[in-house]
C-alpha cells in the first residue's frame, strides 16, 4: 500500500506527514513528529493516556487513524504550556502533588482542559465523570480532582 499525504494543524502549527493507511494518530505523533507526550497505555481506547483533541473534541489518539486528521486541528499536551509558562492545570497538578509515575498525566491534563473549555465551572461529580476515561494506577484521583478544581477556580478569576 502507498502512504497517504496528510496536511493538518498540530498545536497551531501547519504540519505535513506521510502515513500508512492503518497507522494511528498516536504512532504518527510519537514516531514521526516527535510529540511523545501522549502515551500508549492500552492501544484500545480504555485508559486515556493518549488523549488529544481533534477540532476541540477529546479523542483517544490510539483509536484515530493518522489520515483522519487531514485538514483538522489537533492539540496535544505539547500545545498546552511549557516550562517557562505552565498552564494553570499543569501548575496545580504539580503544586498539589497530583502525579506520580506520569504515564496518565498528559491525558488527564488534555481531558481536563477540554472539559474546562466547555464548562469552566464543573461540579466535582461532573469532573469525575469527565475524567472517568483516564485511568491512573498511582494517585487514587483525589489529588487530581482537587488540583483541577483549584485550576478551574483560578482560570475563572476566583481567589482563594
Amino acid at each position: 500500500m502507498s502512504k497517504i499525504h496528510v496536511s493538518t494543524k498540530i498545536n497551531g502549527d501547519q504540519v505535513e506527514f506521510l502515513c500508512e493507511p492503518g497507522e494511528t494518530l498516536l504512532d504518527v505523533l510519537r514516531d514521526q513528529l516527535g510529540l511523545t507526550g501522549a502515551k500508549e497505555g492500552c492501544g484500545t481506547g480504555d485508559c486515556g493516556a493518549c488523549s488529544v483533541t481533534v477540532d476541540g473534541r477529546l479523542v483517544c489518539s490510539c483509536l484515530v487513524l493518522g489520515a483522519e486528521v487531514a485538514g483538522r486541528a489537533v492539540t496535544t499536551i505539547e500545545g498546552m504550556g511549557d516550562a517557562d509558562a505552565l498552564h494553570p492545570l499543569q501548575r496545580h497538578l504539580l503544586e498539589g502533588a497530583a502525579l506520580q509515575c506520569g504515564i496518565c498525566t498528559p491525558g488527564i491534563l488534555v481531558a481536563a482542559k477540554a472539559l474546562l473549555e466547555k464548562n469552566p465551572d464543573p461540579s466535582e461529580q461532573e469532573l469525575r465523570y469527565w475524567l472517568a476515561g483516564n485511568l491512573c494506577r498511582c494517585t487514587g484521583y483525589d489529588k487530581i480532582i482537587r488540583s483541577v478544581m483549584a485550576a478551574a477556580a483560578e482560570m475563572r478569576g476566583e481567589t482563594a
